[in-house]
């Protein structure tokens, strides 16, 4: 399977808990999916000429964690995070990535 998307996901204690349609599971911390949010607040964005604006903020946020997710058309995931941060969209493809990134 090409592309594998969440099949079941859940919040559990403090980590997000996803199932995928080829037989994975990540789990992620709510800091980290925090601090890996792909907003422009987070991460920044650059605009014609290359000049970035935003993403200077804090890049640690202990103790935040998931209160609630939704699926965003069929490529994303949106959360809610406890700090009221939620406009960042983890397409499939990163939330992959990010889980890749965190196995030793």
């Amino acid at each position: 399977m090409d592309n594998p998307t969440p099949h079941n996901v859940q919040i559990v204690g403090g980590e997000v808990a996803i199932a995928w349609s080829d037989g994975i599971e990540t789990y992620f911390q709510g800091e980290v999916l925090r601090a890996a949010s792909p907003s422009a607040e987070t991460q920044g964005e650059r605009d014609v000429f290359g000049t970035q604006y935003g993403g200077a903020g804090p890049k640690k946020f202990p103790g935040v964690h998931v209160v609630g997710w939704e699926r965003v058309g069929n490529y994303a995931l949106r959360f809610d995070f406890s700090d009221g941060h939620s406009t960042g969209l983890y397409s499939y493809e990163y939330l992959r990535k990010l889980a890749a990134a965190q196995r030793p």
